[in-house]
């Protein structure tokens, strides 16, 4: 048996956002599940193709696209804190909703943000370092009907909600301003048709990504005006491109400017960290793209490829930045693969931090199952399993496990 130890002072944790668990929220994403429930349970039976998936029943329901109370985890979270720290973790991501927040415009809900500092608070109680996204790809209904992130102002919406809940939350020493903001939230929003609004338009997309880009700078300015010994930066989806072929070496290198490190570019000198998420590779041969393997893979069809995380961060390291790995994680219903996933991925975490990588904090994703956007309830992504009827917690033997590097720092493979 090999013991990896990691650096001292290293954060573990998991990491969860507002629309996914708090449940009875209402901004955007709820009225887009109401119209599109429906379709999404009919579209199912032709998604996931591979024979050898197994689909789950849920899948086929309409009511499973719809979020309603999801994880309860608004009136919950001191339970689920109390498992978080009974396995160990030192560090916990989680999102506030900007629409209770501010549900009309210019107007904040008081009580909300009390909500929100107790939230903290019972973290801080329990020793859990909180990491606070302040968006994660949902908007108030008021910012919609005025474009959403296309509205040449929406900056500047999202600066003054800003002030107020960093103002309001001043004991907080990490901020995550966006989740995934571009090769994620962007590109499916306004080009693939996929998210709300659901626009297929290159033009937009590229204003889309111009406002987040200014929203992001002015959070860190503003963030840093209340709290200058605070840190800042924003989660990154960064995927693992590999390439078969000389065309394909080529596309790789704009899928990585793209997808990998066009944002951060573009606000290097405005992050004080770099925040990875980290899931899949995708393998290009010839103008192909995902043309991977698949010799493992999760619930949802990706394939599982541990290494890719090593040449994630590989790349990152340029940038002369601490790294946090705000996501990564797995659909596994049976809790068959994820312990065999954490410590694979661990692994190569260790690698590249040997090699000079500062690596330092691991957010798994998820601390509970939720609600999986377009997909909905059916992928279980937690370390808790929740019964969507009862909402009962049960922690799965693979927490267990990832508990015991949280609790030793150490990594025994």
């Amino acid at each position: 048996m090999i013991k990896l130890e990691f650096p001292k002072g290293f954060l573990w944790g998991s990491a969860t956002s507002a629309h996914q668990v708090e449940g009875g929220n209402f901004n955007d994403w709820t009225e887009w599940e109401r119209k599109n429930a429906e379709r999404l349970a009919k579209e199912s039976k032709n998604k996931f193709t591979s024979p050898d998936f197994i689909r789950f029943p849920e899948m086929s329901k309409t009511e499973n696209y719809i979020s309603g109370k999801a994880c309860d985890h608004y009136n919950r979270f001191r339970e689920d804190f109390d498992i978080a720290k009974q396995l160990g973790h030192n560090a916990h991501r989680f999102s506030i909703e900007w629409s209770r927040i501010e549900p009309e415009e210019g107007k904040f809900d008081e009580k909300e943000i009390e909500h929100y500092r107790k939230v903290i608070s019972a973290l801080r109680e329990r020793e859990i370092e909180p990491f606070v996204t302040l968006w994660h790809w949902t908007v108030p209904t008021w910012f919609r009907d005025k474009g959403g992130w296309l509205c040449k102002d929406a900056p500047k919406y999202f600066e003054r909600y800003v002030k107020k809940i960093t103002t309001s939350c001043s004991n907080v020493d990490f901020w995550i301003t966006l989740n995934e903001p571009d090769d994620i939230y962007a590109f499916d929003a306004y080009f693939a048709h996929r998210f709300p609004p659901q626009h297929k338009s290159a033009l937009e997309t590229w204003k889309v990504l111009k406002n987040l880009v200014k929203a992001h700078k002015n959070a860190y300015k503003i963030i840093h005006k209340n709290n200058p010994q605070a840190k800042v930066g924003f989660a990154n989806n960064t995927i693992c491109f590999e390439s078969k072929g000389s065309i394909a070496k080529i596309i790789k290198i704009f899928a990585n400017r793209f997808w990998n490190f066009w944002f951060l570019k573009r606000t290097l000198m405005f992050n004080d960290f770099i925040g990875c998420n980290y899931y899949y590779r995708n393998i290009l041969k010839g103008f192909k793209y995902n043309q991977n393997e698949n010799k493992a893979v999760t619930d949802t069809d990706t394939e599982i490829h541990a290494k890719g995380i090593y040449y994630v961060l590989r790349g990152l390291k340029k940038y002369n930045k601490p790294i946090y790995i705000m996501e990564n994680g797995l659909a596994d219903a049976k809790d068959e693969k994820r312990e065999k996933f954490i410590k694979e991925h661990l692994f190569y975490v260790h690698k590249a931090i040997q090699e000079g990588v500062d690596v330092c904090g691991y957010f798994y994703w998820s601390l509970l199952d939720n609600f999986e956007w377009d997909k909905g309830f059916w992928p279980r992504f937690g370390l808790v399993e929740v019964d969507y009827g009862d909402m009962e917690r049960k922690i799965r033997s693979s927490a267990f496990e990832y508990a015991k590097i949280c609790k030793t720092n150490i990594l025994e493979i």
